[in-house]
């Protein structure tokens, strides 16, 4: 009888008062859900208004040069990939509805990875194709003129080292804490339900 009377008092005792309840963990799940299926859209459809923005120019300003079309091809090869990145990662997202607490911290576990994976490689290779494509585009506008030249290739450095080694690492780091923090909740309400179920 003691050991029912132990386990009373470790129930009685057990602090809760920080977890959420379930109807707090389906909104959470919903609103994480909700609010990257949103970001990802709006990626999408940013990418796609660049690539139509990019296509128009190539039909109306008929650039002569190869550079030119070369930057122009480029850039909306890293649209593509943004397209493509976006939307292979919604089918995640769409799919995720109704899951228990160690589905979803499993699921963040694999966004984690991604993010990671998106940031290490696939952000690189799309980042590395528009600045490229960025100084080839601009040379036919600029070659003319060596002090339009200094310019705009300055201009476009320091834009492109601000993307590199600000904005991009602040970003991910903000992304990063976020989800952390999302998972470090849910793993609290897993484990107090894990160690109720004992």
């Amino acid at each position: 009888m003691d050991n029912l009377n132990d386990l009373k008092a470790i129930w009685l005792t057990a602090k809760t008062d920080d977890l959420p309840g379930s109807k707090e963990m389906l909104r959470i799940v919903k609103r994480f859900r909700n609010e990257r299926l949103r970001k990802k859209l709006l990626i999408i459809f940013v990418a796609l208004f660049a690539i139509a923005m990019m296509v128009v120019t190539i039909f109306v300003v008929r650039s002569t040069m190869i550079t030119t079309i070369l930057g122009e091809v480029l850039t909306i090869m890293a649209a593509l990939i943004l397209i493509f990145t976006n939307t292979k990662s919604m089918k995640r997202f769409i799919d995720l509805k109704d899951c228990s607490n160690k589905e979803f911290i499993e699921f963040l576990e694999q966004t984690r990875r991604n993010q990671v994976y998106y940031y290490k490689k696939t952000q690189i290779v799309g980042m590395a194709l528009s600045s490229v494509g960025l100084f080839l585009y601009i040379y036919e506008q600029v070659y003319r003129s060596l002090l339009a030249t200094v310019i705009f290739y300055s201009i476009i450095i320091i834009w492109i080292l601000f993307l590199w080694l600000y904005l991009r690492p602040r970003n991910f780091k903000k992304q990063a804490i976020k989800l952390n923090a999302t998972m470090e909740k849910l793993r609290k309400i897993s484990d107090q339900i894990n160690e109720h179920e004992k």
